[in-house]
């Protein structure tokens, strides 16, 4: 017998799994505001069964306001028999953690994002015997649905009901499971808050800026060799931000990780070589962790990246940003972000879209 679901839930448990980045995890803060929005005085509390513990993205995560709390759970994975899973001694260690979650919290509700996959089952249905709560999932494939008391459509089905194009955007997929509780996305965005530490970092950050004029950030970005394909060409950024200062003074603010510090400096060079100069720029590649991160894109007026983590903080901030793609890949845009496909632009064309965002775009509320 399916358990009820709650009128007025006091703890949710939400469960994820997919990927430990910052942009894939931020995505669901969408699906946490629209919780937030049904139930103002519920906490939500992520369990995020990691393949990749230790990542960054736990600290900011963590801190994050819509959140009560955050618990990154290691899961290794491997291959037995052929086949590519979670094996036993991983589940010898997992489940009392599982456990000590569900009687600690006592949810009330626990939803499981994740369409595919056993583990993330597994781990709601054994959280549900130590608590009254009822589970949410996606029936992703026939018959998964069965594993949880009450399912949201697969991917595809949500998609196709509600008219979405397909590969669905990234932040639409949280959505399949609250289908199964009556909730709708609505235009909800992607939402993040300045930390403590980011605001620490603005105010250490502001006397360094040059004074009376627009900052615009830059994340290159990219920094590791599995997303490398998805950097910009330094040459490409060089003309086009060069032809930015010339039409636009401002402070150039260059942002990234401390293994990307190589990346920055290799387009000071070519900048100066380009356009003489360069006393605009401050970089400050290795400088910051992702929470102080927040407060160094507080004080931008405008934000360019790749398709990297800074980029979705950045419009999860409400900064207004402009992202570059060097190949199309409209799951992974946002809407109120301008999106560079850069094999289709010039760098004149491209400078011309990142001014028209200048002008035109403003800070959104938080909700």
């Amino acid at each position: 017998m399916p358990r009820p679901l709650p009128g007025n839930p006091h703890r949710i448990l939400l469960i994820k799994s997919h990927s430990a980045g910052i942009g894939d995890i931020l995505r669901s803060s969408a699906a946490w505001a629209v919780l937030k929005k049904r139930w103002p005085d519920a906490e939500l509390h992520l369990v995020f069964l990691t393949r990749w513990p230790g990542y960054p993205s736990e600290t900011l995560i963590r801190e994050h306001y819509l959140l009560s709390g955050a618990h990154f759970l290691p899961m290794q994975e491997g291959r037995f028999a052929g086949i590519r899973g979670v094996g036993p001694s991983t589940w010898r260690r997992l489940l009392p953690e599982l456990r000590r979650v569900a009687q600690d919290l006592q949810p009330d509700l626990i939803v499981d994002h994740e369409p595919f996959g056993i583990e993330t089952s597994i781990a709601a249905r054994w959280m549900r015997r130590f608590c009254m709560a009822p589970t949410v999932g996606v029936n992703q494939v026939p018959g998964r649905g069965w594993l949880y008391d009450h399912a949201g459509p697969s991917l595809r089905s949500y998609a196709l009901r509600r008219g979405l194009s397909w590969p669905m955007d990234y932040t639409e997929r949280d959505f399949a499971a609250l289908a199964g509780l009556g909730l709708a996305r609505d235009g909800q965005r992607i939402v993040l808050q300045e930390t403590k530490a980011g605001r620490t970092f603005r105010e250490t950050l502001r006397p360094r800026l040059l004074a009376d004029r627009p900052v615009i950030g830059l994340n290159i970005g990219c920094g590791t060799r599995d997303a490398e394909r998805k950097r910009p060409a330094i040459g490409f950024l060089v003309e086009m931000m060069g032809r930015v200062a010339a039409a636009s003074p401002h402070t150039l603010l260059l942002t990234g990780a401390l293994n990307e510090r190589g990346i920055n400096q290799h387009y000071l060079r070519r900048y100066a070589a380009r356009w003489g100069g360069g006393e605009h720029i401050l970089d400050i590649a290795g400088q910051t962790t992702p929470s102080d991160l927040t407060g160094a894109l507080a004080i931008c007026d405008i934000f360019v990246s790749s398709d990297s983590g800074p980029y979705h903080m950045a419009v999860a901030m409400g900064v207004p940003t402009v992202a570059l793609f060097n190949f199309a890949s409209p799951e992974h845009y946002h809407d109120g972000a301008a999106t560079i496909v850069m094999e289709d632009r010039d760098a004149a064309a491209s400078m011309a879209a990142v001014l028209e965002h200048m002008a035109r775009m403003g800070r959104w509320s938080d909700l």
